[in-house]
């Protein structure tokens, strides 16, 4: 899932995407990717992505963060891997803010990473979530206890 308002560079994330065999998706602001996210949570078929890619300074009322925590919040969507992009520098304090608004796992600075990079950044991310979402196995069940012999009385 990619929200960018850039044309060429959610084009060239869905494109990285599909080399990878990844199916994507992508919103030019945060209104549409709320929206599809309302709709995946109401059981809409298809195949949900795994990991989110948001500008954090989108055009309308819902910024990149937002849409971050509002996957969080999501039935359907909420153990994605979520990366943060900017183009804008932020302070340390303005990092962690909204790191911790979008739940996010990263936050890249553009311009992005190579590719080669980009892509090991991407699949750590994954790699995190999917070791996360496993289901523990139950425990073995109790050996059993032997039953204790009776002894018959003698008469």
């Amino acid at each position: 899932m990619v929200v960018e308002d850039e044309p060429d560079i959610y084009e060239l994330l869905l494109a990285m995407f599909e080399m990878w065999g990844i199916e994507g998706v992508a919103f030019v602001d945060g209104e549409e990717a709320m929206t599809w996210i309302d709709e995946a949570d109401r059981g809409t078929p298809g195949e949900l992505p795994e990991l989110a890619l948001l500008d954090i300074r989108l055009p309308g009322n819902v910024s990149g963060p937002m849409v971050g925590e509002r996957i969080r919040k999501s039935t359907a969507l909420n153990r994605m891997g979520i990366i943060l992009i900017t183009a804008y520098k932020l302070t340390g304090e303005e990092e962690k803010a909204v790191i911790e608004q979008a739940g996010a796992d990263r936050l890249l600075y553009k311009p992005l990473p190579k590719f080669s990079e980009l892509k090991k950044i991407l699949e750590e991310v994954l790699n995190e979530h999917r070791v996360a979402a496993k289901p523990t196995p139950p425990p073995p069940p109790p050996a059993p206890v032997p039953k204790p012999k009776l002894r018959q009385k003698e008469k």
